[in-house]
Formats: structure tokens, C-alpha cells, sequence
């Protein structure tokens, strides 16, 4: 999808005129700013949309401006929906703000093309140290030159929990998991079936969107989808290590019939009124569901996060939500200042906790706040640590595979209506046919 108005073009613009806080300059010259006696004015594009998430973003923004006079952030609300359509137009206008909230995910094609600063050597130290090597890969890709650059500080991690009521694990008798002894899948296999019982089902797997969630757990096994050889050309690959997680789930389905068929196509969320009514015990989702529990349980109902599942190992891909400096800001160096401090470890906190996300930062990490054990924090902060870069992340043509081959090709095998073998044959030959078209 590419943009296709030039209103489009001038929405950024427009919301930072509408929402903006802080700086009190004219969102639409930002560039102009820095003159002798003027403050440098940067506008920063916040992707935030939970109310809370939005509080602690503005919060550090005022914080910044108030101690830095100099220096002034407009914050410019932007959303999820459009933001990367938007943010092509502005890179080509040449007005795109000064500091970009985004994923990691679209920051490959945006720096190929020299729309991002290479952030390797920009850094200060401490912010550098303070994420571990495993999140900077999520942001480190190639220039379209050959070169490896940092093109964003990634700050903001999910990891795939188990969100169980509470009642009914205490009335099977199953043995409770912990960060260090989590289920493995073979085990959750067996309480799945001992938790269905008549209308009631073990688990609920809402496959909406079947593709991210399906190749992170795959790296349970050892499985990546990917593989690039020696030509440098990467290929769809679905052999035995691929294949673990797509039968184990299809076995609850069809095999066990401990997973309900119903909430295939549903999204993340809509199971959570079944989950309520005892429907289904478990949901593996995201960390982020758990403020929706929290937000929508009714009164008197007991839940817990439960520990990613394992497999050969634990580990899932993972993306991060990162913080990007346009090629084209003139004030890089305020920029980095600004994106450092809003990025320190009691900041990552503030956001995390607004997100119901992982911060990337170790300080943030071992707030008390990240630790505890209400509404499941102590197990979703230590799961990050099984958190590894998605083989899915680096690959060209990836976005067009998901879309037009693997979301029709996993929704078909997880309703029953094509066997493991077809569906592998599907990904392999018809991925293969949308990623030559990116090698060449």
C-alpha cells in the first residue's frame, strides 16, 4: 500500500498543529528553528494510543521541555492505521518530523532507501549498554549499499504468555508454571484435554492473524521459515522443525478437540467474553491482553499469566517498537539527546507500564513496577529474556508472502480443509514465487 493523496502528506503536520504539546512553536516550520537567541524546535511522531500510554509519553516530553529551554519537542500524535504511507510522503517532501516512533519492521525499507540516520556510532554509551544485543538486532539492516547501520533504539517488546482462569487450574490440580519450569508443549497438550470438559474447552487459539504469532512460537523448535544461502538468496523453507507448532495446534483442534474450532477467526481480544464464562481456560496471546483482563473481567474473577511454553528451548521472535532521527532533520544532535533521555531507564518504565509491553531497557526491566507480581508483571518481564530477533524480520518481500500466501495458507490447515503436507508445499512454492521478485 503506497499513499495515494497528498492530504495524506500534510496529516502529520495537521495532527501536530491539533494535538501537539509542549514546544509551543508552529508545527509546520519545524526546520526553520535553531536561530541566534531561538530555541532548536523538534517535532517528535508518537505512535501511542492507550490512554495511558499517551499520558506517559506527553509526560516525558513536558519533562524534557521544561528542563531543556534550549531545545523544544512538539509532540505530534500520529497512529498505526496510515503512519508508514504518511511517513513515505514526508520523507520525500522532505518535512518528516525530526524523531519517529515506528517498529522495527518497516525501518529495513526506510533505510535502504536513506530516509534514516545510521544511529551505530551516535549513541551514548549508556543507552547503548543498558539494551542487550538481541533488541539492537531488531533495528540493524542493511543501507541498500551493503552496509550494516542502527537506523532506531528499540524500547518496546511482546512476548507470547498464557492467560489462564485461575479457578479452574486450581480445580484440575495442575502443576502451576514458573519462569524457570515452564510447561512444555507436550505438557500443555495434556492439561489443555484434562481442562475440556462438555461445552468447555481447554484453550482458545483466535487465529485472526495467524502468521507473526505462528513463526515466533515456531523458534520453539528451532523452526525459522527463512533460509538464505550462499548466494544470498533467502527461500521459504517448511521442513520438520517449521512443521512443530503448526501440527501441535491443529492437533487441539481436530486431533484432541481440546481447542475450540469457533475462535479460529477471531482476533486477539474476542475470546475474552468466553474466557470470562468459562468457555476456555487458556488463551496464549500477547502480554499487552492483560490490560484488557484487568479492564473487562468481571467482579470476583481470578486470572494469572502463565510462562511462554517450551519446546526444544523457549525462545519466540520477537520486533521492537523503536525510535527513529530523519535523515533530513537539522538538528540530528538535539534529536539523539532528546530520543536518549525520553528513552532512559525509568522512562522505559513509564512506557512500558502505559503499553502492558516489555521495555528493551535492563534499568526498566528491574523497576520494582516490572517485577511484581500484580496482574501478571513478574512473569511477562521475565519472558523476555527468551526473546530473540524474528528470522521473519530481515527478509524482503516478507509483507507480500504473509499477505497473499501464508495468512489464506494457515487459516485453510488450521480449518481442516488442506493437510500439513499441502500447506507446506503452498508456502514453499508460492512464497518462493513473491520473494524472486524481491531478489532481483
Amino acid at each position: 500500500m503506497r499513499i495515494k493523496s497528498a492530504l495524506a502528506a500534510a496529516a502529520i503536520v495537521a495532527m501536530a498543529a491539533a494535538c501537539g504539546s509542549g514546544g509551543g512553536g508552529n508545527a509546520a516550520e519545524p526546520a526553520k528553528s535553531g536561530g541566534a537567541g531561538e530555541p532548536v524546535k523538534l517535532n517528535f511522531l508518537s505512535l501511542a494510543w492507550q490512554k495511558e500510554s499517551v499520558a506517559a509519553n506527553k509526560e516525558i516530553v513536558d519533562a524534557w521541555n521544561k528542563a531543556n529551554p534550549n531545545i523544544q519537542v512538539t509532540y505530534v500524535q500520529g497512529s498505526w492505521d496510515n503512519v508508514n504511507d504518511q511517513l513515505v510522503t514526508s520523507f520525500e517532501g522532505g518535512d518528516a518530523p525530526d524523531v519517529i516512533h515506528d517498529d522495527s519492521p518497516a525501518l529495513s525499507g526506510f533505510a535502504s532507501r536513506g530516509y534514516l540516520l545510521d544511529l551505530k556510532d551516535k549513541l551514548p554509551a549508556e543507552l547503548k549498554s543498558d539494551i542487550p544485543q538481541s533488541a539492537w538486532d531488531t533495528v540493524t539492516f542493511d543501507d541498500g549499499k551493503g552496509n550494516q547501520g542502527v537506523y532506531g533504539v528499540p524500547f518496546l517488546q511482546e512476548s507470547q504468555v498464557i492467560i489462564a482462569n485461575k479457578k479452574l487450574l486450581d480445580a484440575a490440580k495442575v502443576r502451576i508454571p514458573t519462569p524457570e519450569s515452564p510447561w512444555t508443549w507436550d505438557e500443555f497438550a495434556e492439561i489443555s484435554k484434562k481442562l475440556t470438559k462438555g461445552e468447555a474447552f481447554g484453550v482458545a487459539w483466535p487465529m485472526k492473524s495467524p502468521v507473526n504469532k505462528t513463526l515466533n512460537l515456531a523458534l520453539n523448535f528451532n523452526g525459522t521459515f527463512f533460509q538464505t544461502g550462499a548466494d544470498g538468496k533467502t527461500t521459504v523453507k517448511v521442513g520438520p522443525e517449521e512443521k512443530q507448532v503448526l501440527q501441535r495446534i491443529h492437533d487441539q483442534l481436530h486431533k484432541d478437540k481440546s481447542a475450540d474450532p469457533s475462535a479460529l477467526g477471531m482476533g486477539t481480544a474476542d475470546p475474552l467474553p468466553g474466557f470470562f464464562a468459562g468457555k476456555y481456560a487458556m488463551l496464549p496471546v500477547g502480554v499487552y491482553l492483560r490490560q484488557q483482563v484487568v479492564e473487562q473481567a468481571p467482579d470476583g474473577f481470578e486470572w494469572v499469566t502463565l510462562p511462554p511454553l517450551k519446546g526444544e528451548t523457549a525462545n519466540q521472535g520477537a520486533v521492537s517498537q523503536t525510535l527513529s532521527v530523519s535523515a533530513d532533520s537539522k538538528h540530528p544532535d538535539e534529536a539523539i539527546k532528546f530520543m536518549a533521555f525520553f528513552l532512559n531507564g525509568p522512562n522505559q518504565a513509564k512506557l512500558a507500564k502505559g503499553d502492558w509491553l516489555l521495555p528493551t531497557s535492563q534499568q526498566a526491566a528491574a523497576d520494582p513496577s516490572m517485577t511484581t507480581k500484580e496482574n501478571g508483571w513478574d512473569i511477562a518481564t521475565a519472558s523476555a529474556k527468551n526473546l530473540v530477533v524474528a528470522p521473519f524480520l530481515k527478509v524482503n518481500g516478507f509483507d507480500e508472502w504473509k499477505s497473499k500466501v501464508a495468512t489464506p495458507t494457515l487459516q485453510q490447515y488450521f480449518a481442516n480443509k488442506i493437510s500439513l503436507d499441502d500447506a507446506a508445499k503452498q508456502l514453499v512454492e508460492e512464497g518462493n514465487k513473491v520473494l524472486e521478485r524481491y531478489s532481483q
